[in-house]
């Protein structure tokens, strides 16, 4: 396949999304408006009974972080964060709907949560948690608001941009910039540097480096922190950086006692465990979108597997199955791509860690090219003054599948001289909806 590649802005680029899949202008336009308009319903893979140490409630929240609202409930129950389970983060400036886990709770208790704009009913009852993983996917109903242009020209765009992409067998399926950080895209650049035994580096990263997006109040603490002012830092962070306040008090507490890593190893040391995970997850993540890029440069089919390209094939329920995964031989390439045609096996790339196997011949040069010119090793990912943040990888598809149902044209409720464009579409697990959109949007 040979064609011109278009660009990605800079915010995408700087988190290895380089290119469109699609050459067709977009419609422009914004999203997330309003919560409202970005409403996401979890599809299950679970069904639960009327017994079992487990009350399963369904959660429906507009405008609040999982985390968070996980949090919140747990200190409305005055039980422990760790009896709340759930299948996956959902975005939160949106309205969303998923199954979450409480053990040992009667559903009587939930009368006792009162939470703005959050909603929980029970569902039935279970000896299982709810954890993650627990779900096929998620079903988006999205509004594109301050859409310019001609009504009739937007659904012929919108239907040339859909034929485009299932020519190509779906979307890249690149990690969407909420891996990294929306306004601020520095989980990754800290996985780096804690792959690299650099904790002074990492902690210093997260607390000092500054974006363009970010409020001037923010921009002014990190200034701060940068010139090496910890305590001015702190007394001028804003009180919502509530994880960069905790280090610089472990960092301006040790001034005095511990020095050097034991310092820093404190100031990390604060940050919740899943968030500790996402830094490396964050890098891996980076690393397959500029493979998926260089793949996109190379012109190499996302579709259609060459000689040596690893698959994985599906589970049970159709769902790519990582750890089932083979080698592209020349003996194999007809068969193996007989079965990507039916949807039963996917052309993989890696999510690097300790024990990746990279491809053979091209396709195993381009990965190989990507960790070069980040100068980064795989055995890396065996992170010696970390061990628990280790990682060993595993493998993604290339592609996501998506099926638009037909997109609705209306005039912008808050923008009357300007148009809206309603999306329906269903994602499988781990797959972000920003990235369908971007091809749609172009901007």
């Amino acid at each position: 396949m040979s064609m011109v590649l278009r660009a990605s802005p800079e915010a995408e680029r700087r988190i290895g999304i380089r290119y469109y899949a699609t050459t067709t202008e977009g419609i422009g336009g914004t999203i997330k408006a309003q919560p409202a308009d970005f409403v996401v319903r979890e599809v299950t893979n679970r069904t639960e009974g009327t017994e079992g140490t487990y009350l399963i409630a369904e959660l429906t929240k507009t405008n609040w972080d999982t985390h968070t609202i996980a949090r919140e409930i747990a200190r409305r129950l005055r039980v422990s964060r760790n009896r709340i389970g759930f299948a996956g983060t959902k975005d939160k400036f949106a309205v969303t709907t998923q199954k979450i886990s409480l053990w040992d709770t009667d559903e009587t208790e939930l009368e006792h949560v009162r939470i703005t704009d959050v909603s929980l009913r029970p569902i039935g009852r279970s000896n299982r948690s709810v954890s993650l993983g627990d779900l096929y996917g998620n079903e988006f109903a999205i509004v594109i608001r301050n859409v310019d242009g001609d009504q009739a020209g937007i659904p012929e765009k919108i239907d040339a941009i859909t034929a485009e992409l299932k020519a190509a067998g779906g979307v890249p399926n690149y990690f969407g910039v909420q891996r990294f950080g929306t306004n601020r895209p520095i989980t990754h650049l800290v996985g780096k540097q804690l792959i690299s035994n650099d904790l002074e580096g990492a902690v210093m990263s997260y607390i000092g480096d500054i974006f363009p997006e970010e409020s001037a109040e923010a921009k002014a603490a990190r200034a701060l922190c940068n010139q090496g002012e910890l305590k001015a830092c702190l007394k001028q962070m804003p009180v919502f950086l509530r994880y960069e306040r905790a280090m610089l008090n472990e960092l301006v507490k040790n001034t005095e006692g511990e020095q050097g890593e034991a310092q820093f190893r404190a100031a990390f040391s604060v940050l919740p465990k899943n968030l500790q995970k996402l830094f490396v997850h964050a890098y891996q993540a980076y690393l397959f979108n500029l493979m998926l890029s260089r793949r996109l440069e190379l012109g190499l089919p996302f579709n259609e597997a060459v000689v040596g390209d690893v698959v994985c094939y599906h589970d049970e329920h159709g769902i790519p199955d990582p750890k089932r995964v083979e080698k592209v031989t020349a003996e194999k390439l007809d068969g193996i791509n007989r079965l990507i045609r039916h949807g039963r096996a996917f052309v993989t790339a890696p999510l690097v860690g300790s024990t990746t196997e990279f491809g053979e011949g091209e396709v195993g040069d381009l990965e190989r090219a990507v960790l070069s010119d980040e100068q980064i090793a795989r055995e890396r990912f065996e992170i010696e003054a970390l061990p628990e943040l280790s990682s060993q990888g595993s493998r993604r598809p290339l592609l996501v599948p998506v099926e638009l149902r037909v997109p609705e044209v209306s005039v912008d409720e808050l923008n009357p001289d300007r148009w809206q464009v309603r999306l329906e579409f269903f994602l499988p697990r781990g797959s972000y909806a920003t990235v369908v959109l971007r091809e749609y949007m172009k901007h």
